[in-house]
């Protein structure tokens, strides 16, 4: 196709030219941009291919935390198909069903509802908990995603998407929130109310709340990289000395006591909501 295209084959072998597989070049400039590394695999792919699991979810515009870094792109074929994987491709085989392929230009890819059934095939509860957020914000129903398991009854990953979605809220604000928010559920916590919006006893608007217990008067927030900017830090810092002065307890951790310390996170929500 290259020499068609009359590029000669030393260009190939250049150094701003990335080698994905055998067969497989893309402009190392570019190399990092997924729609290019989806338009260079699917080249090589048969048509029946499907860009599908964390490949579709980027495509949806998804952020999945808690994931290692794999510039394979995922493509779903029909169950039986002798298509292999290579360095630049996974190949998942399943059965693909009415409206679990849709046309996202420029790439035939799987709908939100089905790219939310294969994540659960791979990820962590936690994960996958991150994933559904978004994907109620983004308007796809609860109705949808129940019928993709009933699609599916059994096999790997069902019983961890029934755990989870009855968790999932749309009003999550970022994805480590929701992760956060699966670590207090499975540790047997309370519900806390998600984004609470929290007054004076005069009506007067305080602040916002990721996770509350308004019955405890107990705040946790999760702050991210966001809250590093001298701005957000500024008015965080006024606004947990509102909600201090009208008695709520406040809790605020990052991704490393999240990730690294969940077991002292619940210990000190927990003495918070017994105190």
């Amino acid at each position: 196709m290259a020499l068609a295209a009359g590029v000669p084959e030393k260009h190939l072998r250049r150094r701003d030219v990335v080698h994905l597989s055998r067969d497989t070049y893309l402009p190392a400039a570019v190399s990092g941009d997924l729609r290019a590394r989806i338009a260079a695999v699917l080249l090589t792919a048969p048509g029946i291919a499907v860009v599908s699991h964390l490949s579709a979810a980027a495509l949806w515009g998804l952020e999945v935390p808690l994931q290692p870094v794999d510039h394979r792109v995922h493509l779903t074929v029909a169950t039986g198909s002798a298509v292999r994987g290579r360095a630049d491709r996974i190949i998942h085989r399943s059965p693909l069903y009415a409206g679990d392929v849709v046309r996202h230009d420029p790439f035939v890819q799987t709908s939100l509802s089905r790219t939310w059934a294969d994540l659960a095939s791979m990820l962590q509860p936690a994960a996958l908990l991150a994933v559904t957020d978004q994907l109620l914000g983004l308007g796809c129903s609860v109705h949808e995603l129940d019928q993709q398991l009933a699609r599916r009854p059994r096999g790997r990953g069902v019983a961890r998407a029934r755990a989870v979605l009855p968790v999932a809220d749309a009003r999550a604000e970022s994805p480590m929130e929701s992760v956060l928010r699966w670590l207090v559920h499975s540790s047997g916590l309370p519900a806390p109310e998600v984004q609470l919006d929290v007054f004076t006893p005069g009506g007067r608007f305080v602040g916002r709340a990721d996770l509350a217990w308004p019955d405890r008067k107990v705040l946790v927030e999760f702050d991210g990289d966001l809250h590093r900017d001298r701005d957000v830090f500024v008015n965080d810092l006024r606004r947990q000395n509102k909600l201090v002065a009208e008695g709520w307890i406040i809790l605020r951790f990052s991704s490393a006591d999240v990730l690294g310390r969940p077991d002292d996170v619940v210990a000190q929500i927990r003495a918070a909501l017994a105190g």
